[in-house]
């Protein structure tokens, strides 16, 4: 039995992953905060033949992520793949630039991106070890590495990540653990910026299956136009 974990799973791109690996015979562990629209996305995938469950936690609770990530494990058997995207709400995320940031700002993100990609990881990564196989992928947009001053705070702590994940990736070499980062630099399904490439989110779902089947060398992939 083969499984994969969508840390903030959506009904975008998080959906478009469950269904690329669930195509494959992959169990899928859906987690974000909200229940309701985890559990739409659930029978989503139910109605196509994909089996899928429903973990809710936010990845600002460490606790509960971790739970969320063992209740998973239990359920199907173990993670052989996480997955790392979860998004901001207008609610919960201040864009800032550089030279308006105050440390607070970052501090959300960092506590939202890297600190939470670290308590997933570390819930699953043992296993992996004593299994000696898996697969770790984190998404950024591609401000993590070309940053754009709009969105300033959000982008450093997405560096961050970046630079943690192609670290990870470097540690786990030779162990049969694949980590990597996925940058995307495009809009997903429509743009707010005039002129910015837009793309579908099953355009880049396979980004991922590739990485976990053909592409374990790399530490990285950009999606762009």
């Amino acid at each position: 039995m083969t499984s994969i974990a969508i840390v903030g799973a959506g009904p975008q791109l998080g959906l478009a992953i469950a269904r690329t690996f669930g195509s494959h015979g992959y169990d899928i562990a859906l987690i974000s905060r909200n229940r309701t629209k985890l559990d739409d996305l659930v029978a989503t995938l139910t109605a196509e033949g994909i089996t899928a469950a429903a973990f809710p936690a936010d990845v600002l609770d460490r606790d509960a992520l971790t739970q969320a990530l063992k209740d998973a494990a239990t359920r199907f058997g173990g993670i052989d793949v996480l997955e790392y995207s979860p998004v901001g709400t207008f609610g919960s995320t201040v864009l800032t630039t550089p030279v308006d940031t105050e440390p607070s700002h970052v501090q959300h993100e960092i506590e939202f991106q890297l600190y939470g990609a670290i308590a997933a990881t570390k819930a699953v990564l043992p296993a992996m070890r004593e299994a000696g196989a898996g697969t770790l992928l984190y998404t950024t947009g591609a401000g993590s590495i070309d940053p754009v001053p709009q969105v300033g705070n959000v982008n450093a702590a997405a560096a961050a990540l970046r630079n943690w994940a192609i670290n990870l990736h470097k540690e786990l070499g030779g162990t049969g653990i694949q980590a990597a980062h996925v940058g995307i630099d495009v809009s997903i399904g429509m743009s707010v910026i005039p002129d910015f490439p837009t793309a579908r989110p099953e355009e880049i779902s396979p980004v991922y299956w590739g990485l976990h089947t053909t592409k374990r060398d790399q530490a990285e992939l950009v999606f762009k136009r």
